[in-house]
């Protein structure tokens, strides 16, 4: 079964809770024993201490021994009391021989008279001047008891004359120990409770967005754009949700240029198939002469082929946007392509009674792809077929400015009619834009021929841009590199 990401951040926290408490504890009990076993240590020393300040004293009194060691057994063993403590007086070799301990209400425990102390144990107070120990002093003791002891020296430097140490019961730590565990867990189950709690909420608030995202790429996949994830704060979620949004609006907008390209091409294609059928139905129902079909399937032929070239130029704008066109630029005239879309276009011209101006062809070569430039002219010269009133006027004109290093050839189509509004003139070359109001008579353009004018211009090297007097007329200029100057070459020197 898949986990969720709450699920597996859940884990991962409770994980990460139950190790950092586990270690947590295991460091609070380590501390707690060393700071128990030093503080008994601490007791230890101070109890043995006085039973070596006991001994001094009762040693340098002058009375009888029996009185010396009746006061020694007696204090020791009210020390031993007041402390809860055992105490074990040896002699130089070890040897047990006074003893007391806190349970017996007698003043000497019988049981470790004569019994001797581990020679670890001598050793280690006779070298260091002291010494502890967890343990049963090698079976000494009945159990485990903190252990401390000193030697008994006379003065700086003297002899050993005896060893003093001291036991205190250990069972007082383990219940210590067992209660601060005991607490330990409780407290740590409380807080893990809790955490769990908060990792929860908090997992589900961090993984909401996520969610969100989710529920908007499965609308994406059933072909709902228009989804959005809310965009909460700023962190690493937010930012990822204002990219996901930015990526949504850009589907969109692929979307609807999709769509608004299938109209568009097909706004393309219809208008030499409507040529090409309108040529055909004529000489099909008599309507062209027989004596002029020849000029007629000539004009069929050269629809044909311009549609051929239509239809590969829509596949060279896609290479173009996916940077791989390659332009074949040659030079030739200018004209040449102008007079046919001139000649493509005479029934439309004289249908509508559009008279055609400026039409005074002189050579002017230009370099550039002689197929683009046609779709250039032919879609600016189509719009102006379409927008010019019936019994308006089209002017063609061409002009060439020399420089140093090359030219250029400008060419400019102008038509009559009522013009462009000034507010929509920085769209007209705009992808897919359509003005209704922008050519009052005829508002049927999809708004992809302008576009494309553009995109193949600036593929060529030029420019073009649009002047307009609302009312009055329109004009569409574009720019190509003229054709560079063909220096005849000398002959030798005779």
């Amino acid at each position: 079964m898949r986990k969720s990401i709450t699920t597996r951040y859940f884990y991962s926290t409770a994980i990460l809770l139950l190790a950092s408490t586990a270690l947590m504890g295991f460091i609070q009990v380590y501390l707690a024993m060393g700071f128990f076993r030093a503080q008994n240590d601490s007791d230890l020393l101070h109890t043995v201490d006085n039973t070596v300040r006991i001994l001094r004293e009762a040693q340098a009194e002058q009375t009888d021994a029996d009185e010396r060691l009746a006061r020694i057994t007696r204090e020791v063993t009210l020390t031993s009391r007041a402390s809860d403590n055992y105490i074990f007086v040896a002699d130089a070799y070890g040897r047990i021989i006074l003893g007391s301990t806190s349970e017996s209400s007698e003043y000497i425990a019988e049981n470790y008279i004569d019994r001797y102390l581990p020679e670890r144990a001598l050793a280690g107070a006779y070298n260091y001047g002291e010494y502890t120990e967890l343990g049963t002093l090698d079976g000494l003791l009945s159990g485990r008891f903190y252990v401390a002891g000193k030697p008994i020296r006379s003065g700086e430097g003297a002899a050993v004359a005896g060893y003093v140490f001291a036991a205190s019961d250990s069972d007082f730590m383990g219940a210590y120990m067992a209660n601060l565990i005991s607490t330990f867990i409780l407290a740590a189950g409380m807080m893990l409770m809790v955490s769990s709690m908060l990792s929860i909420v908090m997992a589900s608030r961090m993984t909401t967005p996520l969610r969100r995202m989710t529920e908007a790429a499965r609308k994406f996949g059933g072909g709902d754009f228009s989804a959005r994830v809310p965009v909460e704060g700023d962190d690493e979620l937010a930012a990822l949700a204002v990219q996901f949004n930015n990526m949504a609006r850009s589907l969109e907008q692929i979307d609807s240029s999709r769509r608004s390209f299938m109209g568009n091409i097909a706004h393309e294609l219809r208008t030499p198939m409507t040529s090409i059928k309108g040529f055909v139905d004529g000489m099909l129902d008599g309507t062209i002469p027989s004596e002029s079909r020849d000029h007629y399937l000539g004009l069929v032929s050269q629809e044909v082929g311009r549609l051929t070239r239509l239809i590969k130029n829509m596949l060279d704008i896609t290479k173009l946007e996916a940077g791989e066109y390659k332009m074949n630029a040659a030079v030739y005239d200018i004209w040449e392509s102008l007079a046919s879309v001139v000649f493509s276009a005479e029934q439309r011209l004289e249908a509508n009674r559009i008279e055609v101006t400026g039409f005074a062809p002189v050579r002017t070569p230009v370099y550039a792809d002689q197929d683009l430039v046609y779709q250039v002219i032919y879609n600016i010269v189509d719009n102006a077929i379409k927008f010019t009133p019936e019994g308006g006027e089209i002017h063609f004109s061409v002009t060439t400015q020399k420089a140093k290093e090359g030219g250029t050839v400008t060419v400019g189509i102008r038509n009559t009619g009522q013009g462009i509004a000034p507010e929509a003139i920085p769209y007209v070359f705009d992808r897919f834009y359509k003005e209704d109001k922008s050519r009052g008579l005829n508002t049927s353009g999809s708004g992809l021929g302008l576009h494309i004018c553009k995109v193949l211009i600036n593929l060529s090297g030029g420019q073009i841009w649009v002047e307009s007097k609302e009312g009055e007329y329109c004009e569409f200029f574009f720019t190509l590199p003229a054709a560079p100057d063909q220096k005849p070459r000398r002959g030798k020197e005779r």
